[in-house]
């Protein structure tokens, strides 16, 4: 089998099994696990997947900046914000995390909603401006221009008093081995305390999010309580994540 086969096929075993290990792989191509483990590290160089001991994991590859972001997958991310919408009830206490597929969440939020939003999004806080019965809550901070949000101390610390019904969290990253995770260490602080201040956790994600990895950890796939998706996955993804207790919508 040539290099750019084997490659391919790698790349196919990470869509399909989310993660591949190198001893595995040789037995199943009847290659030596020193080529397989070279391909992993031409493969990590260009930024393909992430090598890890022993094998290697998907990489997401979305851009951090909102701009770009705003402008990907649009229709996916209205039909998921479609489906979000349905766990919002009035007189609840919403954690609203910064991300464009929550943005998308809150303008679907209707303009009779009455209850509270709390975010870190100066970007959400305009588009819920118009809203004559939600009372919102601004987390500030320190700006994170790439990501148009708050992070930082003084997020973490306002966020600690309070308790709320619901988190929409913003997802990066997300395998059912390595957790939650994105790219930013400051934000990923943030996104645990998020977790810990909500009685349940929602996420909203498009499939080039699923099964990925990025740098710093925010938590394990248990933290969710739901799983919102559109995209067409796998029956073992599906199985995965059911496993956890987590509600598939």
């Amino acid at each position: 089998m040539l290099r750019e086969e084997r490659q391919r096929k790698i790349l196919d075993t990470l869509d399909n099994e989310g993660k591949v290990v190198a001893k595995e792989l040789s037995l199943r191509w009847n290659v030596s696990e020193d080529t397989i483990r070279r391909d992993l590290r031409e493969m990590d160089s260009k930024g393909l997947l992430q090598r890890v001991h022993g094998g290697a994991f998907p990489v997401a590859t979305g851009s951090v900046i909102h701009s770009v972001r705003t402008g990907e997958n649009v229709e996916i991310k209205k039909a998921l914000a479609e489906k979000g919408v349905k766990l919002i009830k009035d007189g609840q206490v919403i954690i609203l995390d910064g991300g464009t597929t929550n943005l998308f969440l809150a303008k679907e939020i209707p303009l009779d909603f009455k209850g509270t939003i709390i975010t870190n999004s100066p970007v959400i806080c305009i588009e819920l401006a118009n809203h004559p019965h939600i009372d919102i809550v601004m987390l500030g901070g320190t700006f994170f221009k790439e990501s148009l949000i708050n992070i930082g101390i003084e997020v973490v610390e306002k966020l600690k008093s309070i308790r709320a019904d619901l988190c929409f969290l913003g997802i990066y990253s997300l395998h059912p081995d390595f957790g939650l995770s994105i790219p930013n260490l400051e934000e990923s602080y943030v996104k645990q305390q998020m977790i810990k201040s909500s009685n349940k956790v929602a996420c909203l994600i498009t499939r080039t999010k699923l099964n990925t990895i990025s740098n710093y950890i925010v938590g394990p796939v248990s933290d969710l309580d739901y799983l919102i998706t559109v995209e067409d996955i796998s029956d073992l993804h599906f199985t995965t994540y059911k496993e956890m207790d987590i509600e598939l919508m």
